[in-house]
C-alpha cells in the first residue's frame, strides 16, 4: 500500500537511490497504490554518476510492496521493500535503467510492462 510522502528503493539502475511518492495515477480517488500502478516520484537521492539527479520529477511504476496482494486463485504475496522501477513516461512506459534488481510480482506482466519483465532476474 504505497500512498503520498511514501519512501520508494529504486529497483534499477537508473542512478536514483531513494524516491518519495508525490502523486498516484488513476483518478483522483486513487488514494492508494499497490503492484502495477504509476506514481509521479521526486528523486529524494541520487547517485552523482547517475541519469537522475536530486529533486527531478519522474514517473515510476511499483513493483513491490509490504502490504501483500490477493492473487485469483486465492494466494498472497508480499515483499521485503517497498520498490518502482523509474520510467520515462506514462505513453512509452520503457525503463530509464538498462538493469533490474531484485525479485517483481508477475502482475507486472498481466499490466503489459513486457520490457520490465525482461530486464527482472526473477518474476513471483
Amino acid at each position: 500500500m504505497i500512498q503520498l510522502r511514501s519512501v520508494l528503493k529504486p529497483a534499477d539502475n537508473s542512478g536514483a537511490k531513494r524516491l518519495r511518492v508525490i502523486h498516484i495515477h488513476g483518478g483522483f480517488k486513487h488514494k492508494f497504490g499497490s503492484v502495477g500502478d504509476f506514481v509521479t516520484c521526486v528523486v529524494d537521492q541520487a547517485d552523482p554518476q547517475g541519469q537522475l539527479k536530486d529533486s527531478q520529477v519522474v514517473k515510476a511504476v511499483v513493483v513491490r510492496t509490504k502490504k501483500e496482494i490477493r492473487r485469483k486463485d486465492g494466494s498472497y504475496i508480499r515483499f521485503d521493500d517497498n520498490a518502482a522501477v523509474v520510467i520515462d513516461g506514462l505513453k512509452n512506459k520503457a525503463p530509464i535503467g538498462t538493469r533490474v534488481f531484485g525479485p517483481i510480482a508477475r502482475e507486472i506482466k498481466d499490466a503489459g510492462l513486457n520490457q520490465i519483465v525482461s530486464l527482472a532476474p526473477e518474476v513471483l
